[in-house]
């Protein structure tokens, strides 16, 4: 791989073409699919699609676990001039009837057990359903395949959906030239080849995850996706696939730290990347003392843009807790209130990684979406991601703070309206508030302040059916009035103070 990043975006689907025949791609719980069969299965699949979902830019969703299904169909789908939905498969009904009618999805394609927790109402009216394993059983039967496609780089590829502060989650839409950008960038500042091993344990509806696919595709290199259910369960799978490169969030990073690693998974480990929030200095030195020859990149990042910075391997010790600095193909500003270069002030993000929007949500693009301040060499449209940093007299980036109220827990980000919004159609409350309070394991761990009856077991039992395990609340406080700002509204800061 060159020094220098090539920055001219190709379609998504060309990263299908970047590995050599011979060598793994993608190490499945069954078998292990060559790139030669990789480039086959894309192929037919995408031939498959082309053929049954006739509209081109039309949405396709997938909601299954990590396998076949879920890393091919970004390639897959982009060859056939669609865009890919991929959804959390940790998501209950509610929320994947969000997004399959957000989206106007024209094809899900699930598992069965997932197919049969959708109610009534749950599909829109045009939205065809294959479970995961008769797809399958299709593709099996089915002649042809696609040539690499040859589609505008600047098309939409994907959405992927994110939460935010306020409401339901947003669809940030990516074209072909972020996803394929962020690819080479990750690659090449990774420092990736063709010999490396990326054990994929992120969901691959998030940025993050997905660009674990991605990145080390980009490179020539294999995946081996792994749900896991314990931290054991992400070392076993390191040395059984020899892996070389490990990206997580904080809340993983605890509890494999807290695990004994044999020799053999600490010797093959390359790189650890992290992102979903910042590492603490306490467990930047654990991951440096149990793999002291891996380099540890801490970055930051928002689906808005994908990824803005990483800090140099080399700094860690020195500068723990810095967000390093800009990412290739992107432009990273502080501004002040003014929209001037300041060393204290919003993070603005400019350059070919920034996204094109949210899907049909002309509001919140425009508070999230503005014009480049005038300082920027880029211009045109950037991301004013809300969180304010510091930047140090070195050029170093430090986070201070994030000016909405959106909780991340366990590498999940989720709006706080999300929950109050289910806990109050259950019927056991009045009015409902959560807030996310600082839990060195969890990063948040979700309070909820309720107004109502008392039936804590109800109301735990009715979430439970409502909302993902991410999103349960770990501690009700019930109260008998909310408190009010000067403004009539709920006093969030006060009642966040006192949960805290």
């Amino acid at each position: 791989m060159s020094t220098t990043p090539d920055p001219v975006p190709q379609p998504l689907d060309h990263l299908a073409q970047c590995g050599a025949n011979g060598d793994p791609a993608l190490v499945l719980r069954g078998e292990t699919l060559s790139w030669q069969d990789l480039r086959s299965r894309v192929a037919r699949m995408a031939a498959w699609l082309a053929e049954n979902v006739s509209q081109k830019g039309a949405r396709v969703a997938t909601w299954a676990a990590k396998g076949e299904l879920t890393c091919l169909m970004p390639l897959a789908a982009a060859r056939a001039g669609l865009v890919h939905v991929p959804v959390n498969p940790l998501l209950k009904h509610a929320q994947v009837r969000h997004i399959l009618h957000d989206c106007g999805a024209s094809l899900l394609i699930a598992n069965s057990a997932r197919i049969s927790s959708l109610k009534e109402g749950d599909l829109p009216a045009t939205c065809a359903v294959r479970e995961e394993k008769a797809f399958y059983a299709l593709l099996e039967g089915f002649e042809g395949d696609l040539e690499p496609s040859s589609v505008n780089p600047d098309d939409l590829a994907a959405i992927l959906y994110t939460s935010g502060s306020t409401g339901r989650p947003k669809g940030v839409m990516l074209s072909h030239a972020n996803l394929w950008l962020g690819a080479v960038s990750v690659a090449h500042y990774l420092g990736m080849a063709r010999d490396d091993v990326t054990l994929a344990v992120l969901p691959l509806s998030f940025d993050y995850g997905q660009n674990q696919l991605l990145s080390t595709w980009y490179a020539g290199g294999s995946v081996a996706p792994l749900d896991y259910l314990t931290p054991r369960d992400v070392i076993k799978a390191c040395v059984r696939h020899g892996i070389t490169t490990l990206a997580a969030v904080p809340p993983l990073w605890v509890q494999v730290t807290e695990q004994e690693w044999p020799p053999e998974a600490v010797a093959q480990m390359r790189r650890m990347t992290n992102s979903g929030g910042a590492l603490t200095t306490d467990l930047v030195r654990d991951l440096r003392r149990i793999f002291p020859d891996a380099r540890l990149f801490p970055m930051y990042g928002l689906t808005e843009a994908f990824r803005s910075t990483y800090l140099d391997p080399a700094l860690v010790d020195s500068h723990p807790t810095s967000m390093g600095t800009a990412i290739p193909f992107a432009e990273i500003l502080v501004v002040d209130e003014n929209g001037s270069v300041a060393s204290e002030g919003e993070l603005v993000h400019c350059g070919p990684l920034v996204a094109q929007g949210y899907w049909q949500d002309p509001k919140r693009t425009a508070e999230r979406f503005k014009p480049a301040p005038a300082a920027s060499t880029y211009g045109g449209t950037a991301v004013w991601s809300g969180d304010t940093v510091r930047r140090d007299n070195d050029g170093l980036l430090y986070f201070v703070g994030r000016d909405d109220a959106m909780i991340k827990s366990a590498g999940n980000r989720i709006s706080p309206q999300e929950i109050e919004d289910a806990v109050v159609a259950t019927g056991l409350a009045e009015e409902a508030v959560a807030v996310g309070v600082a839990d060195e394991r969890l990063g948040h761990a979700i309070h909820l302040v309720v107004r109502g009856e008392g039936d804590e077991d109800g109301l735990r039992a009715a979430l439970r059916r409502e909302l993902p395990n991410f999103m349960q609340p770990e501690i009700i406080h019930w109260v008998d009035a909310m408190p009010l700002n000067p403004n009539g509204k709920i006093d969030r800061a006060k009642l966040k103070q006192e949960v805290a």
